[in-house]
């Protein structure tokens, strides 16, 4: 069984950009990445509906990293530690060795290779320092560029689950992507 330990916080760096832990300060950022429609556009979640509504998202983001029961690091260009995207280990299968990984970014950063360089330092630290033996995505199917994203760090397509969703009055499909620890040199 995985007995995560995120104290002291791993900071992850890349040619672009470093990876933080979340502060109270991020709130406003969180605001932003979970009310903007381009955003939103496949997460099929709920806008957050105030200043305060992010405020309390981000405590509860904090205090499971302190709880070990999950990771998620800001994402922040170098030499500016303005939170632009978030990436997460948000649920964690301890006892098979597994996560589930989420990520979002700014629409001003789309396209720069940046949501790339903060998956590839993850993954390393998920298969290298945490001891994960498979890290799977739930995307919706129509985001064709989580989809890529995905692939390009050696995700495969695992199951596609049809009408399994229900959100504002539709069922939607699902996809499930994974990556075992031995299948890519990290």
């Amino acid at each position: 069984m995985l007995h995560p330990n995120f104290t002291p916080f791993p900071y992850l760096s890349t040619t672009q950009c470093q990876l933080r832990p979340m502060r109270m300060e991020d709130a406003e950022q969180v605001f932003y990445l979970r009310t903007d429609d381009r955003v939103l556009k496949y997460p099929d979640r709920e806008k957050t509906q105030s200043l305060d509504e992010a405020k309390a998202l981000t405590e509860k983001i904090i205090n499971a990293v302190a709880a070990n029961e999950n990771i998620n690091w800001a994402i922040c260009l170098k030499g500016n530690d303005t939170m632009i995207g978030s990436i997460a280990f948000w649920r964690l299968i301890k006892e098979h060795y597994r996560a589930e990984i989420g990520y979002n970014l700014h629409p001003d950063y789309w396209g720069k290779g940046i949501m790339n360089e903060a998956m590839k330092a993850v993954l390393e630290y998920g298969f290298g320092q945490m001891g994960l033996h498979s890290v799977e995505a739930n995307v919706n199917p129509a985001n064709k560029a989580s989809i890529r994203l995905l692939e390009k760090n050696g995700f495969i397509k695992e199951a596609y689950f049809r009408e399994n969703y229900y959100f504002n009055g539709k069922f939607l499909d699902s996809a499930i992507y994974s990556l075992l620890a031995n299948a890519k040199e990290l």
